[in-house]
């Protein structure tokens, strides 16, 4: 088996702590491209939300985005696959977010969008300084979110809903995930919930991208650290993942590398491709 395809979610595997990409890493991705390997970032993160020094590497081509919702062909421009959530079934779920002591968002059309007072509230529900500043950037504020989420019409990439209760968030993931089976409920930071429909995925990227490039998938590896990273551990010919991550990407994986602030996607690559 040789690797022809690596997937790479961002926050917390790719990136450090501080979100950069380290040298090392940057020197690793740069070998495997060289060696004619497909390099992918695969984020619960928009397109544009993405580090420009990630986008800007002259190889990167292709980007599974929003969970797998969409994924990107930067050369031509265009989505490549798309699996959204109908604006009907978003409804439900603002509904059930407006009971819980928590702020939410969604993605259309490849911006977030998010009520006002909700983005007033920014720092006290998204705990990580460098994501919250992420968050403001990439979301827009509405006065009238639900008027205009309805008038617009359109399909969502992502829903997400945050907490600064570590607890409640560990109870809405199970009440989530019970009383909507029709959506895909994961999370990858310790303050946030991501809700796709269930068909969207970044195991399904994986697989969209493996047929797409004509690449059998056990030639693919991915890393990633959270529970949004599971479907693409599993669906990988190597999943790996970070020294730092959760139970259940731990649990998915085929082995695990160091963690992200010490090279680990710089190490296992070696160990794998070279």
């Amino acid at each position: 088996m040789g690797i022809k395809i690596i997937l790479l979610d961002l926050d917390g595997t790719l990136l450090t702590t501080e979100k950069t990409l380290s040298p090392a890493t940057r020197a690793a991705l740069d070998r495997a491209a060289a060696a004619g390997i497909h390099i992918v970032p695969c984020t619960g993160r928009l397109y544009r939300g993405i580090p420009q020094e990630i986008r800007e590497l002259p190889y990167i081509r292709y980007a599974a985005v929003v969970n797998g919702a969409q994924i990107y062909d930067a050369a031509e421009e265009k989505i490549l696959c798309r699996t959204e959530i109908p604006q009907e079934k978003a409804e439900r779920l603002y509904d059930y977010f407006e009971t819980l002591p928590a702020i939410y968002d969604c993605y259309m059309d490849g911006w977030g969008y998010m009520r006002s007072d909700h983005y007033a509230r920014i720092d006290e529900y998204i705990l990580d300084p460098k994501i919250a500043a992420l968050a403001r950037r990439t979301r827009k504020p509405l006065e009238d979110f639900r008027e205009y989420m309805r008038r617009e019409g359109g399909p969502l990439q992502k829903v997400q809903v945050f907490f600064n209760d570590p607890e409640r968030r560990r109870l809405e993931l199970k009440r989530l995930t019970e009383g909507f089976p029709e959506m895909s409920v994961t999370s990858s930071l310790p303050f946030n919930i991501e809700i796709n429909i269930r068909e969207a995925s970044k195991g399904e990227a994986l697989r969209f991208l493996c047929r797409h490039l004509g690449i059998a998938e056990r030639d693919s590896m991915a890393f990633g650290d959270g529970s949004n990273d599971v479907s693409m551990l599993r669906a990988a010919g190597i999943g790996v993942a970070m020294g730092n991550s959760d139970e259940e990407a731990l649990a998915a994986a085929d082995c695990v590398t160091d963690t992200n602030d010490s090279d680990g996607v710089a190490k296992a690559i070696e160990r794998f491709c070279f």
